[in-house]
């Protein structure tokens, strides 16, 4: 597998020209499964296959899954912030140094597995309630100079995160020949 592959294995976000009432759909589905499938993909792993980076110079499965729950916390708030305020500022954190702390290189899995479970199942049943006004509403990014993400287009960077973040998984998994 190509380099880009093993970072990218789904491609890269890309924003359809116009985000429809099936994309968004489509997207929530993805988000409420999240959990479930990542849960799934990492069950009957020991340590020593969960402290496995899944590719050169990248994060263990371990710092992987704890990634993931730090990510999809933020999401949510991001996400309630766009909702009740107006022009929220996001102020970006640092994601590679999160997965350095202890608790990102140490703690088990099952914790972060579980927070993703009732982040997931609140942030879904939100999502859900969403009107089409609501969908519009945005927050800028300082990442990205102040760039305004409307939430409809954050629902698709976080299915796609998602999607993204397990097939690394799948494919370390395939790649050693691990059930």
């Amino acid at each position: 597998m190509m380099a880009y592959e093993q970072k990218y294995p789904v491609g890269e976000f890309e924003k359809p020209s116009e985000i429809t009432g099936k994309h968004l759909s489509d997207w929530i589905s993805e988000i409420e499964l999240f959990p479930e499938k990542l849960k799934k993909e990492v069950e009957g792993l020991n340590d020593e296959q969960l402290d496995i980076p899944y590719r050169n110079g990248g994060w263990t499965i371990r710092q992987l899954v704890h990634h993931c729950a730090d990510s999809h916390s933020n999401a949510s708030m991001r996400f309630k912030l766009a909702l009740t305020e107006d022009k929220p500022v996001i102020k970006p954190y640092f994601e590679a140094r999160w997965a350095e702390l202890p608790d990102s290189r140490e703690m088990p899995v099952e914790i972060s597995l579980r927070i993703l479970e009732g982040l997931h199942a609140r942030w879904v049943y939100l999502l859900k309630k969403l009107t089409t006004e609501d969908w519009q509403k945005f927050y800028l990014h300082l990442e990205f100079d102040g760039k305004k993400f409307a939430l409809d287009e954050a629902a698709g960077m976080y299915a796609w995160h998602s999607r993204h973040h397990l097939a690394h998984i799948i494919n370390l998994k395939k790649a050693k020949r691990w059930k």
